[in-house]
């Protein structure tokens, strides 16, 4: 599914919305990871389509690849 989105220039552009298997199949991370990561508040941002278990869980694209990059980690610095 494909859902438009306004950037801040005003731009409408394509952000996608991945079910927890996709995200598997393009990136790499478990299931399993994926469903302890919604359980522990980590992770990227998710969408629940419907309230209860039964709940579906949509992933924006925009939203995994924002939250990449929060996970990148500068070398060199004054490390700790």
């Amino acid at each position: 599914m494909v859902v438009n989105v306004n950037t801040s220039g005003g731009k409408t552009v394509a952000d996608e919305l991945l079910t927890p298997r996709q995200v598997h199949a393009e990136y790499g991370f478990s299931l399993q990871t994926l469903a302890n990561w919604r359980w522990c508040g980590t992770g990227p941002n998710y969408i629940k389509t419907s309230p209860g278990r039964g709940g579906r869980i949509k992933y924006r694209r925009s939203h995994i690849e924002a939250w990449l990059t929060a996970q990148t980690v500068t070398v060199g610095g004054n490390a700790a």
